[in-house]
């Protein structure tokens, strides 16, 4: 006997065994999304508090209780715009938030579901719900918060962030590169590269709990320069005040200060009020000097140690007046030594976005060594790469071939390889030696005929790599030896 489903309307009400209106489907036609059997022109059983006034004329349906295309809504979103949305929030994955819906389950109701959150964002009578919160373990043994927003939420935060980000992006200053279309971390590494070369100091900061505590009052200031739409700002206003609820039920709201750290448009305001904070200031106070900036991680380059100290005192001023502080344990002044640099200094490494930054041998175009400031993988981003493989046990996966092993890892390893072997990649020798020891390990668990033996097994893998070196990414890249 088939198991009869529950679906919820437009009341959120849960209606058991009902049967949809119409399939279930992704395409649309000329006019947009179709309508939902569900929705009525003015949404009724909406919370009503802080709505704007809009002047909406009813909708003009057609038999089959259709919108015909001659409605008229205040608030500029379009159906298409809803659509495009969803496809980017689907392209990006993503877990399920506080009503536990995913994605795939988000599909089986798609063209109601984004036909009902049309209306409301065009009406101005969507509010989001709680946004889900969750912990992840840090590096130092702390933990991060991060707010999960519902499937429909992200659409919804996509819409505005899709909106706006155009005139945003135009204000923001080159420097900057987190989280913008067309700059990635690579970059940012890059000019810091650039940078280390021409300035012997470096302030390296880091920002205390910067998306729990970046005020709603100076962002709401920052966003009315550029944006005047009243339906827009009402919403940004809603998503920074919207709840947030653990696992267990427990909720609390926000206190004018904060936004979810895993928000589809947090990325945009942040780094819109470190733009007023920081960037735009340092600009101004300091034309001299060059930054780098990746969304709240911040390299500030200088020509003395004296220069250093004063600016790091500045903007620790800055930052106070803007309600933020710095973390004094991890905001440090390095000194960017080399053989032309023989100053004596404590500190003279730093790690930005994964890498480190300290003093390297380097060999000229003749072949002769010499003492350079340059970027490698980090120790740390090192360490959390080898505790995924040791994780893994892959080596007592006895009844696993060996190509079971490269599909569940080769996507792995291609992403360490692209994104770690940007810079000086050879020194990923040790992350692929610990791989190929651990396959080594597998080979004894896995065949008798090694009787035991590691260095039987050792050969029977190098003969292996150097036979079929596309068996493994890493192979193809020179560390069948590792």
């Amino acid at each position: 006997m088939e198991q009869r489903k529950s679906y919820k309307d437009a009341k959120e009400t849960v209606q058991a065994g009902k049967t949809l209106a119409r399939p279930n489907t992704e395409v649309l036609y000329d006019g947009g999304l179709s309508r939902s059997s569900d929705e009525i022109p003015v949404m009724g059983v909406e919370r009503r508090a802080e709505v704007i006034q809009l002047e909406l004329p009813l909708a003009t349906l057609d038999k089959q209780g259709r919108d015909n295309g001659t409605t008229t809504k205040s608030i500029p979103i379009t159906k298409q715009m809803v659509w495009k949305s969803y496809k980017k929030i689907r392209g990006n994955k993503g877990a399920a938030g506080i009503d536990e819906e995913t994605i795939a389950m988000y599909e089986e109701r798609l063209s109601d579901n984004l036909y009902i959150l049309w209306n409301r964002m065009s009406s101005g009578s969507y509010f989001p719900p709680a946004v889900l919160e969750v912990e992840i373990l840090k590096d130092d043994g702390r933990k991060r918060k991060l707010g999960i927003p519902t499937v429909n939420d992200r659409v919804a935060q996509q819409v505005i962030k899709g909106y706006l980000e155009p005139r945003l992006e135009a204000e923001f200053s080159p420097q900057s590169y987190g989280y913008r279309p067309l700059k990635n971390a690579h970059q940012a590494l890059a000019q810091v590269r650039t940078n280390v070369r021409q300035y012997r100091w470096v302030i390296d900061m880091d920002i205390s709990g910067f998306f729990d505590h970046m005020s709603h009052e100076l962002l709401m200031k920052a966003i009315g320069r550029h944006v005047e739409e009243k339906w827009a700002k009402m919403y940004i206003k809603r998503w920074l005040e919207a709840p947030i609820e653990d696992r267990e039920g427990g909720r609390r709201y926000r206190k004018g200060e904060g936004t979810p750290q895993g928000g589809v448009i947090s990325p945009l305001l942040s780094n819109l009020f470190l733009h007023y904070t920081f960037d735009k200031w340092i600009g101004k106070t300091y034309p001299q000097l060059s930054f780098v900036r990746y969304a709240d991680d911040i390299i500030v380059h200088c020509d003395s140690q004296g220069e250093a100290e004063k600016v790091l005192q500045a903007i620790k001023e800055r930052l106070a007046a803007c309600r933020l502080e710095l973390n004094e344990q991890k905001t440090k002044i390095v000194y960017c030594k080399t053989a032309n640099r023989k100053a004596k200094f404590k500190t003279v490494k730093f790690d930005f976005l994964g890498f480190s930054f300290q003093p390297r041998t380097a060999s000229t175009k003749e072949g002769k060594l010499f003492l350079s400031y340059d970027c490698s993988i980090s120790r740390k981003s090192e360490k959390k790469i080898a505790a995924t493989i040791r994780q893994s046990n892959f080596h007592c996966w006895t009844n696993s071939d060996i190509t079971r092993i490269a599909e569940e890892f080769n996507p792995k390893i291609q992403g360490w390889i692209t994104y770690y072997g940007k810079f000086r990649k050879y020194n990923l020798m040790r992350i692929f030696g610990l791989f190929n020891w651990r396959l080594i390990k597998w080979a004894v668990k896995r065949y008798k005929r090694f009787k035991g033996s590691m260095q039987q097994a050792g050969r029977w893998i190098r003969q292996l790599a150097k036979s079929y070196p596309g068996l493994f990414i890493h192979w193809q890249h020179g560390f069948q030896n590792a």
